[in-house]
């Protein structure tokens, strides 16, 4: 007979706290989150270089980006299975261990081929999150757990805009000693590699998967713990839950916009507000550093609105946040006064990002049996979103320049490039109101989540026992 594991997790987030199990795991985690997103991103800033060093065509170059998205998305999916099998840390470790050897291979290519064979292996750590968010659900009771899944995540994509600052002052200190300006992304790549490997040794010896113990301790101990029979029900009730997918499509509306909108954005700005590259570039590094506060907000907003109106408050927070993302989205992409445009796009950062954290302060109550499961088929759905959004944004600029061109056919250079710009800041514009009418009316979909009532007492339940007795709902 099995027992559960409440009484033993955080009830609250204790920053300053590095003993306890949780609060250890969690800065682990999110460390651990912190390095891999920053080496799944690494090679950004380095693209110049690498298309002149190995001369990459405009397609290759696409191709790459795709390439390291759709690697995650597999990734992700396999890896929440794995996580309830095996536990969070074991998976971690691995990850991070087999994850360094792309990473560090990419600074060694020679071939455009081999380039992108490394851009879809490097794609996998993406499946990060996932574990992250398992390891912050085994850990913190649910009263806390949405702020703890949202903080964790949000400096996993933290590190994705980190490396603009970080990976360039890696290229310099190498070049400082003495190595060749062309090879610099190479060492770097390799120096990031190394890090995660020595990363995935800490996280082996000095996290647990619960506060009791890991899955193999547990096990033998005839506790808790899910054997293969029952795994295979949870993943098949995963699948079959009309929730889970809904959520898939709400991550979809959310993180992957906010993958989409980065990704485009510095040429947006750009095109629109003929801004410089660093100003803009400076401008989209602080939307992705926003993630170290908004996404804690969301999951934060999250608990609160469960400890009143309970879970069917998550889901009603969840569905505001998301309305407004998408009119935020919508709005911006209608400004053209600088000054507006800032403050929208900030906004919309805000919004993006807090929907991001409400929606996995709802995952972890869809069913306990598969979080794992459930949390890969989710965050998955991040990705898909986010490839989707760009071929959306893609195909609308591609056409849009390809006509601009043809039209002043026999012009200058200069005159043929401002058309170009501004037939893409068009399409761009265009695609992203599209997108944000798109993400308004998903969040309406996430209305249709519901609880039953033996979940909503189980969760009553939690709260008495995390000491939360003061925030029973209202409704219960």
């Amino acid at each position: 007979m099995k027992t559960t594991i409440t009484s033993a997790k955080a009830t609250r987030l204790n920053f300053r706290d590095f003993t306890s199990v949780p609060m250890r795991t969690f800065w682990i985690t999110s460390i651990a989150f912190f390095l891999c997103f920053f080496a799944w991103f690494g090679i950004v800033p380095f693209m110049p270089d690498v298309v002149r060093d190995l001369g990459l065509t405009p397609a290759q170059k696409w191709n790459s980006v795709i390439l390291a998205v759709s690697g995650t998305v597999f990734a992700r999916l396999l890896i929440g299975k794995l996580c309830d099998k095996y536990g969070p840390r074991l998976c971690y470790t691995w990850l991070l261990l087999l994850g360094a050897i792309p990473v560090i291979l990419c600074g060694l290519v020679q071939t455009p081929l081999q380039f992108l064979i490394c851009r879809l292996f490097i794609g996998f750590i993406g499946a990060s999150f996932v574990i992250t968010q398992v390891h912050t659900s085994l850990m913190f009771a649910s009263n806390i757990v949405g702020t703890a899944n949202a903080t964790s995540a949000g400096w996993g994509n933290m590190g994705g805009g980190a490396n603009r600052l970080i990976m360039p002052l890696i290229a310099a200190a190498i070049i400082g000693l003495g190595v060749a300006e062309a090879d610099a992304w190479r060492y770097s790549l390799v120096i990031a590699g190394v890090i995660c490997f020595l990363m995935g040794i800490v996280y082996f010896f000095f996290t647990k998967d619960t506060p009791e113990g890991n899955f193999k301790e547990i096990k033998a101990a005839g506790k808790k713990i899910k054997g293969k029979k029952k795994d295979e029900v949870g993943f098949l009730e995963a699948l079959k839950d009309y929730r889970v997918w809904i959520l898939f499509v709400v991550y979809a509306a959310c993180f992957g916009i906010e993958l989409t909108v980065y990704g485009t954005m510095d040429d947006y700005l750009q095109n629109t507000f003929n801004l410089e590259r660093i100003t803009a570039g400076n401008i989209v590094l602080s939307f992705a550093l926003m993630n170290l506060f908004a996404r804690t907000l969301g999951g934060y907003f999250g608990d609160r609105f469960g400890k009143l109106k309970g879970l069917r408050g998550r889901v009603l927070f969840l569905v505001a946040i998301l309305a407004v993302e998408g009119v935020m989205l919508v709005t911006f992409s209608t400004i053209t006064s600088l000054l507006l445009g800032i403050i929208f796009l900030v906004a919309f950062s805000l919004s993006v990002q807090m929907a991001e954290g409400a929606t996995f302060s709802v995952v972890p109550f869809i069913n306990k049996k598969a979080i794992g499961s459930i949390s890969g088929i989710v965050g998955a759905g991040g990705n898909v979103g986010a490839f989707l959004a760009a071929m959306l944004l893609k195909s609308k600029a591609a056409v849009a320049e390809q006509a601009a061109i043809n039209a002043n056919s026999g012009a200058s250079e200069e005159v043929i490039r401002l058309a170009q710009s501004e037939a893409a800041a068009t399409a761009v514009s265009s695609g992203y109101f599209i997108i944000g009418i798109m993400v308004f009316v998903i969040g309406l979909l996430a209305y249709a989540i519901k609880f039953s009532t033996a979940d909503e007492k189980n969760a009553i339940e939690e709260l008495k026992l995390s000491g939360q007795e003061n925030f029973i709902p209202s409704n219960a």
